[in-house]
């Protein structure tokens, strides 16, 4: 699921980021968003899964995901961990259940209801999640110009 949100006074983030290289902008960014899907994932931990904050996905995952990548777009994921070790490549089936299900020989092996962890967790946690990441961008923007003053402070002495 992409969500696109609405944040007052985001023209002046972008102002700020473009000031900016483009890979700490978008750490920036990712550092911001990581803080404002906590949340999210604390709720859906109660769910049978581990549940993660990242930008990596597995193979299978990158399949199923929108292809909304680009060099200067930062896109995080939240969710059960699918991976070999840890393995929750069935979490989809919990999370929207399944129909009725059959063999080819006929044979009826049951339905899965649906029992929905991440978007009652999404969804509650939709405004906080803005809230925070309003507040979180900005913290990191000034950080990080904080961080590169210090270094040009230490550079020209």
């Amino acid at each position: 699921m992409s969500v696109k949100m609405k944040i007052e006074g985001a023209g002046d983030i972008e102002r700020a980021l473009a000031g900016m290289k483009r890979g700490t902008a978008k750490g920036v960014m990712r550092r911001a968003m990581k803080k404002s899907l906590r949340p999210v994932a604390h709720d859906a931990a109660a769910s049978p899964f581990e549940i993660a904050i990242t930008s990596k996905l597995t193979p299978r995952q990158k399949a199923q995901a929108r292809g909304d990548q680009g060099r200067s777009k930062v896109a995080l994921y939240v969710g059960p961990v699918d991976d070999e070790r840890r393995g929750a490549p069935h979490a989809h089936l919990i999370e929207f259940g399944t129909g009725p299900r059959h063999h080819k020989s006929g044979k009826f092996t049951g339905a899965v209801m649906a029992d929905p962890f991440m978007r009652p967790a999404w969804d509650k946690n939709r405004a906080r999640m803005l809230k925070i990441l309003r507040a979180e961008v900005w913290s990191e923007i000034e950080k990080t110009l904080a961080r590169a003053a210090r270094r040009a402070t230490k550079a020209a002495s």
